[in-house]
């Protein structure tokens, strides 16, 4: 049995996951459970999140995130913040189209 601060940091973020699935939560807040991640670890973590509901996790998953593929692969609502101001909020498609997102990304005006 390993200690949990000799697992490796993707193991060990997957390990946090799981401890706070298990007093079955009705919400789950994950703050940047991206951050450190290599690019493949971010895809298994995006591939747990999306099966939380068919492995019986009845809850509903709030995510801050600043991977941006991330959150439009797991998300079904979003709502993004600038400076602590909502500029946009709904679908990700929606946000993906929305100028105020593009600009506020790339810090111009642009076509979208």
């Amino acid at each position: 049995h390993a200690q949990p601060s000799t697992l490796p940091y993707a193991i060990s973020k997957r390990v946090a996951l799981a401890r706070a699935l298990v007093s079955e939560p009705r919400l789950l807040l994950l703050d940047e459970p991206a951050g450190g991640l290599g690019h493949d670890e971010v895809l298994e973590l995006g591939e747990l999140v999306r099966s939380l509901p068919s492995r019986g996790a009845g809850c509903s998953v709030m995510l801050v995130e600043h991977h941006v593929d991330l959150v439009m692969s797991v998300c079904d609502e979003l709502v993004v913040l600038d400076f602590g101001r909502v500029i946009a909020a709904g679908s990700p498609a929606d946000v993906r189209d929305d100028p105020a997102v593009a600009e506020a990304y790339l810090g111009a005006e642009v076509d979208v």
